[in-house]
């Protein structure tokens, strides 16, 4: 690690950290001779079937150092952490709506368990797992994975979230997203899969066309809060929605999926929920942001929320009819269905 930096800059401007890593750049890229995920490679070995690994390229890491000491506005800070990958299926092509159910199910049940073990540490502040699906997103390596940033401080868009929130209950009381869950479950017209513990629904106020969040009907704030019923229905409706998007344009989607919860000392802050955000506007254009979005933070949606979440509905109803021919039976049913 002689000349590896992980770091955090504050951003005077903004108030908020930016990461820095110095030997992230030396991360494989796409083409590999082996993939370092599959079956009997130097980090997994054999025998698994969900393995949560340390990033070999980490962005923040227990041991950090910087590479500069602050001076006045410029402010740098140890990048103390951790990144952890979360291998969903040894097999290495495949999606959330094609890995083993039981996979699926396990995945959350680490994603929980990683969540619980980093928050013990002081020093962490949030738990962040994420997954990048597709070339146009980024992705590095194809094979079937997810990632998880511990965090020394909570993200600004979360803190934002709790901020929203924290409003909302002095205002009128009760939870922010307790309430939105109410509204698209009253209005039903952006709503397009629901199951006994969760609702899936296009929000009022989406930023990208075919946005979705995934909320849970229980105000539960964290992933390893959720009950075992409530891990298996949040695994059967991010299998339904991945499978939905499959099918939205005939090929296999690309996607951002994340999982926003409470900050590790502040549990029931925040309500738990999935954010998906699907870069593709249409089957061959892409949702670009430019420059109202990164200059001005106001993103512009063309066309009607409520026109897309129709089309949403057909692509769920196609979706849930592919899992059936392939042996999985959904365990909710597409909205605007008996």
């Amino acid at each position: 690690m002689e000349d590896s930096y992980n770091e955090l800059r504050w951003n005077p401007v903004l108030g908020c950290w930016v990461i820095v890593s110095s030997s992230r750049a030396r991360r494989p890229w796409r083409r590999v001779e082996k993939c370092p995920f599959c079956p009997g490679s130097e980090e997994t070995g054999y025998g698994w079937d969900v393995l949560v690994l340390d990033n070999k390229f980490p962005a923040l890491r227990r041991d950090a150092r910087v590479s500069r000491s602050s001076r006045d506005l410029y402010v740098v800070r140890e990048a103390y952490g951790a990144a952890k990958v979360v291998v969903e299926t040894p097999e290495h092509e495949g999606d959330l709506d094609s890995i083993p159910f039981e996979n699926l199910v396990k995945y959350l049940e680490s994603l929980g368990r990683v969540t619980e073990e980093e928050c013990r540490d002081e020093r962490v502040a949030y738990v962040l797992p994420f997954r990048n699906k597709g070339e146009v997103i980024g992705v590095s390596l194809t094979h079937p994975h997810s990632q998880v940033y511990v965090l020394p401080f909570v993200p600004p868009r979360v803190s934002r979230e709790m901020a929203m929130a924290r409003e909302f209950r002095e205002k009128r009381g009760g939870c922010l997203f307790c309430h939105v869950l109410e509204l698209e479950a009253e209005e039903g017209a952006r709503t397009v899969y629901e199951n006994e513990h969760f609702l899936v629904f296009l929000p009022f106020f989406a930023m990208w066309p075919y946005e979705l969040h995934v909320y849970p009907k229980r105000h539960v704030g964290s992933l390893n809060t959720l009950s075992s019923d409530e891990r298996v229905s949040l695994a059967d409706a991010l299998r339904v929605t991945v499978a939905a998007y499959n099918s939205l344009f005939g090929f296999s989607l690309p996607y951002i999926m994340v999982f926003h919860q409470s900050p590790c000392r502040d549990e029931g802050s925040l309500h738990l929920h999935v954010e998906f955000y699907p870069v593709h506007r249409s089957a061959d254009k892409l949702k670009y942001p430019a420059g109202i979005e990164w200059g001005g933070w106001v993103f512009t949606y063309d066309g009607l929320p409520e026109e897309r979440a129709g089309e949403l509905r057909e692509a769920f109803r196609r979706g849930v009819e592919k899992l059936k021919a392939n042996g999985y039976a959904a365990r909710g049913r597409v909205c605007g269905t008996s």
